[in-house]
């Protein structure tokens, strides 16, 4: 109800009504008798929102029947769990209990007068000025949303880096495209003081005056009122529970704990294989471990901020090989009228096996699931480059990349005869066995010259 899927919608509407701001450049006119309704906007998000739980609720708990018990549960033992003062004994259990924002203890005392994205889509309409705290995927997708929907908006964040990119570049782009839009605080904390019936945020150098503040600053998981505290004989710390992510058991215990619970990343998808792996393993005698898939963060901003595989801090920049290529030239971007932004693909440079990357551009969701895909079938440079491109497309910026880092690659032989440089392969396994024999001839007599 207040996911992925409704801030989505509000992203779709707000990039919609932005696009006007092209319009005329390109000869389309009446854009002034153009504006927005902010109640039907908001009725729409939510008539949205209730159709996506409607669908998802008629797949699941509306069959149940008695099956299903309302009521909020507790752990009296690994296998013994009370609902509504009844008990009922479990071979293992799942626990699926979901996240909340986090409030941090200084401002717990305001947090009636702030918005979340639990309460943000209830709105009937939406205030004239918000400051959103926090500069993760959901400050930066729903404060991107809310000043595209005419909101005075203006960003907080402690960490200098903004939507969990640890990418030197790719932060700075990030950063400066953003605050195009609107203005950007990072790297120092933010206080907020109530002033009246507004609020007053800052940093040492700069505050502001606002009607609302959207806290964004993490989510906690829904597991500390459980009494999972009471199975283990010390103390349990739940904001990092031992949770085997292979596994989804919790320590040695017949539990499982999988989706936001777990406290891993808050996206649909991972929150579904988790719920497979402890389900899976849940009715079973003992777990089994299963590999991860290749990590994906896309943030659905415009343009959109991605991250794939390794992140910059998990590589070794020297034994790398870094491919960087900018939006700007790119056939299609241009035609869109959306040609800012990055990309940047990590590779080993020993074997060419591409490691990960990070991007900010148009339409980089789609090259967030192919990058995905070659990460994880343990592709090349040169198995990417070998792939059919087409034209004019923006994976023409993932093609560019590539081929630029294929440049940096050792030669495998003589350069008239390196096929491993080239994007095609010949047709003839026995015709390129000879080339690379008669590669090897040359390359030895050029060495003795």
């Amino acid at each position: 109800r207040h996911g992925c899927m409704p801030s989505k919608v509000a992203l779709q509407l707000a990039e919609s009504y932005n696009d006007r701001s092209h319009l005329k450049k390109w000869g389309i006119e009446g854009l002034d008798q153009v504006h927005l309704d902010q109640h039907k906007v908001m009725d729409h998000v939510r008539d949205m929102r209730d159709t996506f739980v409607d669908l998802i609720l008629a797949n699941t708990t509306d069959e149940m029947g008695e099956e299903l018990i309302e009521g909020y549960a507790k752990f009296l033992s690994p296998n013994i769990i009370e609902v509504n003062g009844e008990r009922i004994h479990t071979q293992a259990t799942v626990v699926a209990t979901g996240a909340r924002s986090a409030i941090p203890g200084c401002w717990k005392e305001l947090q009636e007068d702030f918005l979340f994205s639990e309460n943000i889509f209830d709105q009937e309409t939406l205030p004239r000025s918000v400051a959103v705290i926090g500069l993760g995927p959901i400050g930066i997708e729903l404060g991107q949303a809310l000043h595209r929907l005419g909101v005075e908006v203006t960003g907080f964040g402690d960490n200098p880096h903004i939507a969990r990119i640890t990418d030197p570049v790719i932060n700075q782009a990030a950063v400066e495209i953003i605050s195009r839009e609107f203005p950007l605080f990072v790297g120092q904390p933010a206080r907020i003081e109530k002033a009246g019936e507004q609020f007053r945020v800052g940093t040492e150098e700069h505050d502001v005056l606002v009607d609302k503040v959207l806290l964004a600053t993490g989510r906690v998981s829904n597991v500390d009122k459980l009494g999972l505290e009471d199975l283990f004989s010390e103390p349990l710390n739940f904001s990092s529970l031992p949770i085997d992510p292979n596994t989804m058991q919790l320590a040695d215990l017949p539990v499982y704990i999988a989706g936001d619970a777990s406290g891993s990343s808050a996206t649909l998808q991972v929150a579904a294989d988790e719920g497979r792996i402890a389900g899976f393993n849940a009715a079973r005698d003992y777990p089994v471990a299963f590999k991860p898939k290749t990590r994906m963060g896309i943030i659905f901003s415009e343009p959109n901020i991605v991250s794939v595989g390794k992140s910059w801090e998990e590589i070794d920049e020297q034994a790398c090989i870094i491919g960087n290529h900018r939006f700007g030239p790119t056939g299609r971007a241009i035609i869109m009228g959306k040609n800012r932004g990055m990309l940047r693909i990590y590779a080993n440079a020993a074997s060419g096996k591409i490691l990960g990357g990070a991007m900010i551009g148009p339409r980089c969701e789609h090259l967030a699931h192919l990058l995905s895909w070659s990460v994880q079938q343990g592709h090349t440079i040169r198995d990417m480059l070998r792939m059919p491109y087409y034209h004019p497309v923006i994976e023409e910026a993932l093609q560019e990349t590539l081929a630029g880092m294929a440049r940096k690659m050792p030669f495998a032989g003589d350069a008239l005869y390196d096929f491993e440089k080239l994007p095609i392969q010949p047709a003839d396994d026995e015709v390129y066995s000879d080339y690379r024999e008669q590669a090897a001839v040359s390359s030895t007599a050029h060495n003795r010259l």
